[in-house]
């Protein structure tokens, strides 16, 4: 008998242990609800309550708990806001989620798969700056090195950079003012970076460096800004246009993919 009830207690005891968990879990992914709910703006106890389908006073406990830990702001004739803790928090993960730190594995990933040398760069003023590189396996290396410089109209890379930017900026990019250029070279430019644009990669046809070819595609900040962008480059025996089409969604995928690191969420 003794023996019997001891395994009732025990059992009991791991419902109401598994019940605290389910309950504390629960808990937790409501208040998450409500922060999530205040990203437009300011909400009041009752609109707040209304939108998160819960009743006020649940509302009001949840509410407070996260007031009271800073991530929650209340002002009387505005409700309640998001709070200052969170700038704290994104501060922080903006620092630990440096993007060459963030971007790595992706490069090592895209070049074990493709064989060529995959490059990482940020727009420098009127140039591609490359921040990391992981080199190829073919017999024909790509001489580039971190730190360098490349121009922007000329690099796969440098235009991925600027899909988002006007056509005004496009050609200055490509002829700043006052620069000598072929009108005619500059309009078979800007209609292949309107079609990039479009279709949201870039090339680079031999364009910065003879026999060399590369597919380039922009990563995105949590903004939807464009803040840097990936490239896979090879010699262009391996680069057939065939080829480049095909690796295209191999290189935005992973673009894609670095950029919901960084916070980025594609629009529907």
């Amino acid at each position: 008998m003794g023996r019997m009830t001891s395994i009732k207690t025990e059992q009991v005891e791991g419902e109401e242990e598994t019940g605290v968990k389910a309950s504390g879990s629960q808990t937790l992914l409501r208040g998450l609800d409500v922060i999530d709910a205040l990203i437009d703006g300011s909400l009041p106890l009752a609109e707040l309550s209304e939108k998160l389908e819960l009743t006020r006073s649940t509302t009001h406990r949840l509410a407070s708990a996260l007031v009271d830990r800073r991530l929650l702001s209340f002002r009387p004739r505005e409700g309640y806001s998001l709070g200052p803790k969170l700038l704290e928090l994104g501060h922080a993960a903006s620092q630990q989620m440096h993007l060459p730190r963030v971007a790595r594995p992706y490069l090592e990933h895209l070049s074990a798969v493709t064989d060529d040398t995959v490059h990482l760069g940020v727009l420098d003023g009127r140039f591609a700056l490359y921040l990391d590189k992981v080199p190829g396996r073919r017999r024909v290396n790509i001489g580039s090195r971190l730190g360098e410089r490349h121009p922007i109209a000329s690099t796969g890379l440098g235009k991925a950079l600027i899909l988002d930017k006007s056509e005004p900026e496009w050609s200055d990019f490509y002829a700043p003012e006052g620069t000598a250029f072929d009108s005619a070279a500059r309009a078979v430019w800007m209609e292949r970076m309107r079609g990039y644009a479009q279709k949201g990669y870039a090339f680079d046809l031999e364009e910065n460096e003879d026999q060399v070819r590369c597919v380039a595609a922009p990563i995105r900040s949590v903004d939807g800004h464009v803040v840097a962008a990936i490239s896979v480059s090879s010699a262009a025996q391996y680069m057939s246009d065939a080829r480049m089409a095909e690796l295209t969604k191999t290189v935005t995928d992973a673009a894609n993919a670095i950029s919901g690191d960084l916070g980025w969420t594609p629009k529907p």
